[in-house]
């Protein structure tokens, strides 16, 4: 009779839980800097450009700013997730945080659109490195039966970082005292964490293993060329590369414009009579949209220890190729966002547990956070089409059927399945 299956969280020491704090943190304060982004946009973009709601110039250059954030985003994980396998993962994530809590702050100072998407360029550059830093940490340092879980909660953090930015707005962007600027001035106080990481993480035990051994070999951590010069590492980076763009443009070409759609029913002729009373509404539909992510989040993770990584991703894409389309035709008033958010929230935020959970099982230790970053980030490139695009159609077909068809990106996704490998119940590779 063989032993019973571990809990997830048997034999995990203080240590651990101080790890996961921390990491969850780091992506927590990096997914609110993104969401002070996408909640101040608007404001931000129709006072630099002197538009009103109804310009089609707002959604044009709106699209355009979010498009070279993106851009940013992509090569911030490109370029760190290599530095992350050279010097560690905890220099590698002081560094990103303050990339993008600093220039989250300095957004506050634009005084135009080109100075707001410089900005948002570097703010980009950390918050694409942050993640494949703080995803190979926890992978790393978490034994085998509690990493799937691990990582599930550390990237359902970012649902929670979302929901402090709502909170932010809701207090800070709908005071008619303060504003967008005021928003964006918040997002510098994640810098804070770094004293911490500084002074308490060290670097896993695996990649100073890797690091010795890659000395006395004379070869690189973080090499490239390896990563698609072995067929297998080749082939696990391009299916990674394709899953993540397609959850990337599902999330960032349609589901953050979610905040616009709302608008554009609660207010759609910008008074401002009305303004304080939808950016409150607005802000309570996005925590909703967050909360139904976090729980998306700890879903995937969940149902991928049951029914195989695979399994999991091909619900999640089902799921978004019906919700999301829904959400933008059907939302109507405050209280059909409330419950379809949440639904959108649920589905397109799993898919980002799921690159959490898989992507860092793709690689070994010396590639680890090179392939996560690779494919978590230098997908954003192929995905940047995707919030230009919205910008184009909504300007010219309205944001409702902007949202519907972009929708028909989810089914590239069962098709990319098809190459993945399956993870599930398998060790790390080395």
């Amino acid at each position: 009779m063989g032993q019973p299956k571990m809990r997830w969280y048997e034999g995990l020491t203080g240590y651990h839980w101080f790890v996961l704090t921390v990491a969850a943190l780091g992506w927590a304060f990096d997914t609110m800097d993104q969401w002070l982004y996408v909640l101040a946009r608007q404001s931000a973009l129709m006072e630099l450009l002197q538009a009103d709601l109804k310009d089609p110039k707002l959604a044009y250059y709106a699209g355009i700013v979010q498009a070279i954030f993106i851009f940013g985003w992509a090569t911030g994980g490109f370029l760190f997730g290599i530095i992350g396998d050279k010097w560690g993962r905890t220099k590698t994530m002081i560094v990103t945080i303050l990339l993008y809590a600093g220039f989250t702050g300095l957004s506050a100072l634009a005084q135009n659109w080109q100075q707001f998407a410089i900005f948002r360029f570097f703010a980009g550059l950390g918050v694409g490195g942050e993640f494949a830093a703080s995803a190979s940490l926890v992978a790393e340092v978490f034994p085998p039966h509690a990493r799937p879980m691990a990582l599930g909660i550390m990237q359902s953090a970012s649902a929670l970082g979302n929901m402090m930015a709502g909170f932010v707005n809701l207090t800070v962007g709908a005071h008619p005292d303060l504003g967008w600027r005021w928003v964006f001035g918040v997002g510098f106080l994640p810098a804070l964490l770094v004293f911490v990481i500084r002074m308490f993480v060290r670097e896993p035990e695996r990649w100073e293993h890797a690091r010795q051994a890659a000395l006395v070999s004379k070869t690189q951590l973080g090499n490239i060329a390896e990563m698609f010069g072995d067929p297998i590492w080749r082939r696990n980076t391009i299916v990674g590369v394709g899953l993540a763009a397609v959850g990337v443009i599902g999330f960032w070409g349609i589901g953050t414009w979610s905040p616009d759609l709302l608008r554009s029913v609660l207010n759609p002729q910008n008074s401002p009579e009305l303004r304080t009373v939808t950016e409150r509404m607005v802000s309570i539909a996005i925590m909703a949209q967050n909360f139904g992510a976090f729980f998306g989040i700890l879903s995937w993770a969940w149902l991928a220890e049951r029914i195989g990584r695979k399994g999991a991703f091909i619900v999640s894409f089902l799921s978004c190729f019906i919700v999301v389309p829904l959400t933008f035709s059907l939302t109507q008033s405050f209280a059909d966002a409330l419950v379809l958010f949440s639904l959108m929230g649920f589905f397109t935020t799993s898919l980002f547990g799921g690159y959490a959970v898989y992507f860092p099982e793709l690689f070994p230790t010396r590639l680890r956070a090179t392939g996560t970053g690779f494919c978590y980030n230098v997908a954003r490139y192929l995905a940047i089409a995707g919030p230009y695009t919205f910008g184009q159609l909504s300007a010219s077909l309205g944001i409702r059927m902007a949202g519907t068809i972009l929708s028909a990106v989810f089914s590239l996704g069962l098709a990319i399945l098809k190459f993945a490998p399956e993870t599930k119940g398998k060790p790390l590779p080395e």
